[in-house]
């Protein structure tokens, strides 16, 4: 099993899509990745060899930042958000979705599970 950035790849892949597994790459850095270290793009994983496998570790760790790295960054960015008190910040804050979309009938998935608020009831004559 190929071991990249700390992430295990799957062997019954094909190098393009193996590489996405790696938080920060995508398909089009993948492919990128694969050309400059000479390793066939449609050639698996498991038939990488050491020297592909070096090849491609070390173009990834010399001029990505990738992982943990990245996260951090991201987390770092959200949080000067936050702090500064911009628009961006205050929806991060709340929980609301950032970049403009709609919430009165969707953004489920940054609001979260519905909360149920109960009517008042009618008072009876």
């Amino acid at each position: 099993m190929a071991r990249i950035a700390g992430v295990d790849l799957p062997n019954n892949k094909h190098g393009e899509i193996g590489l996405t597994y790696i938080y920060g790459i995508g398909r089009r850095l993948a492919i990128k990745i694969l050309n400059e270290a000479n390793v066939n793009p449609d050639k698996k994983v498991s038939e990488w060899t050491d020297a592909d496998l070096n090849s491609i570790r070390k173009i990834i760790t010399d001029k990505f930042k990738v992982e943990g790295a990245l996260r951090s960054e991201t987390q770092l960015n959200i949080k000067r958000l936050i702090d500064i008190g911009s628009y961006r910040g205050m929806r991060h804050r709340m929980g609301l979705p950032v970049r403009g979309q709609n919430t009165q009938t969707n953004a489920r998935t940054r609001k979260g599970k519905r909360k149920t608020i109960a009517n008042k009831k009618m008072a009876t004559k």
